[in-house]
């Protein structure tokens, strides 16, 4: 072991995560709570970045504000960095605040878990027109994201979503519910009143896929029923199972769920209420787009978005599907693409274009020849792509701080692994960083945001546990004042 590895296993692990949404605190919960931390092998010093004020990413960025299991996983979160083991340095950018080299003179290892929180691309005449949107900007911009702009173009009857993930269900309820029952939410004024005056009447979610592939899944389902004053609609001819369908309804409970469901919405369908709700949802498969035309044109055109034009598809047999030659248009004033998030390029690492990921090997960071980047890791969506639920996030920065583990004796050592020296530095370049302690002031103040409107009694009975803050500059200002 050389002298400068030495001196470094005589001091605590100066460990960086840049990135504090769920993986990153997750990674940070596990490192601390390792058998060779608490057996006292070594001691480790975790600093949590985040490019925004406020911690939790996708979390408080990235999922709907009327989920009720995200509050439980709030409080997870906030326990972890509660504890105060682990320091919170929030409104601080990877690759403009901060560079790769400056973590490397400070740190003796560095975690990425950044995310994805880019559109995945939609190659298909007439995307481009204007009333097209990706989900991800819309839910940054109803999440109350502080980097997006204030308003959104909320002028459409009819409007397509295309996917069938958990997000396009997500951005057809807030599309189609009204603004009053989001009053109990953290929703920002703006976004309430831009949901308030929406003329919307019809949401069409359009699967490629049937009944039995959808990848959402039945809580978001049930989510549906629950709006009031809108009608879920769906269409008998989708209702289409070849033998891979029936196979995985006899073998995925969840499926099986999904699909009991809504059959029997279909068959209810006809039962319902002699009074029409004011809105309607409806649900469509074995739809694949082929194009979005505008108001000037029926070839991609140009103008607003008019119409969009699908394939109809059938079920070969083993779940997948192929085309059938007939097509269908759909009048639509908008139309909002919901087919999976994609991830951007770091600063100084590897990237992935095609699956918008850092090229990685259990979480140990790869060079262009595909060797291990001594001291760097990854964790989360930006380390396996976008997928699955926030709970997996656990298991895959389990794998990555195991890799820390094995690796922790051979770390290229920080040249200055005072804790003190970072904050000299971000003080030095002027950059306004947040705390642990800011974020309990700006929660307080959203706290009391919600208690204040409560007490207006504007709304009877609606209780507002808090409003969030959207501001860049405000949410500093308070966290910092």
């Amino acid at each position: 072991m050389s002298n400068t590895a030495e001196s470094a296993a005589k001091r605590p692990l100066r460990v960086a995560i840049v990135g504090a949404g769920p993986a990153g605190v997750y990674a940070a919960d596990i490192l601390t709570k390792s058998n060779e931390v608490k057996d006292g092998d070594f001691e480790v010093s975790i600093d949590l970045f985040e490019a925004y004020p406020a911690p939790y990413g996708l979390i408080r960025y990235g999922v709907a504000p009327d989920h009720p299991r995200i509050k439980g996983i709030v409080n997870a979160l906030h326990k972890v960095l509660d504890r105060g083991d682990i320091r919170f340095l929030g409104n601080v950018t990877y690759g403009r605040d901060l560079t790769l080299h400056d973590f490397r003179a400070f740190y003796d290892a560095v975690i990425f878990s950044t995310g994805a929180i880019k559109d995945a691309d939609m190659d298909i005449p007439g995307i481009d027109l204007e009333g097209s949107f990706g989900a991800a900007d819309f839910v940054s911009w109803y999440d109350g994201h502080p980097d997006v702009p204030r308003e959104w173009p909320l002028d459409a009857k009819e409007i397509a979503v295309i996917g069938n993930g958990n997000v396009a269900l997500d951005v057809a309820r807030m599309l189609v519910k009204h603004a009053d029952e989001l009053l109990v939410t953290e929703i920002p004024d703006n976004v309430y009143q831009g949901l308030k005056n929406s003329p919307v009447t019809d949401v069409h979610v359009f699967g490629r896929r049937g009944p039995a592939q959808v990848k959402f899944t039945p809580l978001e389902l049930r989510e549906l029923s629950h709006a009031r004053d809108v009608d879920i609609v769906l269409y008998p001819e989708d209702f289409e199972f070849d033998e891979a369908s029936d196979d995985a309804i006899r073998s995925n409970n969840q499926t099986k769920t999904m699909v009991n469901t809504m059959t029997n919405w279909l068959v209810e369908e006809h039962a319902e209420a002699e009074q029409p709700s004011s809105r309607r949802l409806h649900l469509h498969f074995l739809h694949s787009p082929v194009k979005i035309y505008g108001s000037d044109g029926d070839d991609g055109g140009s103008g607003k978005v008019a119409g969009i034009k699908f394939e109809r598809m059938q079920l070969d047999g083993t779940g997948n599907v192929k085309g059938t030659g007939e097509f269908i248009d759909y009048p639509v004033q908008a139309v909002y693409r919901a087919i999976g998030y994609h991830g951007s390029a770091l600063d100084e690492l590897e990237y992935d274009a095609k699956r918008g990921v850092i090229p990685n090997d259990g979480g140990r960071v790869l060079d262009a020849d595909g060797n291990p980047v001594p001291g760097i890791y990854t964790t989360g969506w930006i380390k396996r792509g976008p997928v699955g639920l926030i709970g997996h996030t656990k298991g895959d920065a389990l794998e990555t701080i195991g890799c820390l583990l094995e690796d922790r004796l051979t770390l290229p050592p920080a040249q200055n692994p005072d804790p003190e020296a970072i904050i000299d530095l971000l003080e030095e370049r002027g950059i306004e960083y947040t705390t642990w302690e800011g974020w309990n002031k700006l929660n307080a103040h959203e706290a009391a945001l919600g208690a204040s409107w409560t007490e207006s009694a504007a709304f009877d009975g609606v209780v507002r546990e808090r409003i969030k803050v959207v501001p860049r500059e405000d949410m500093i200002e308070i966290s910092r004042g």
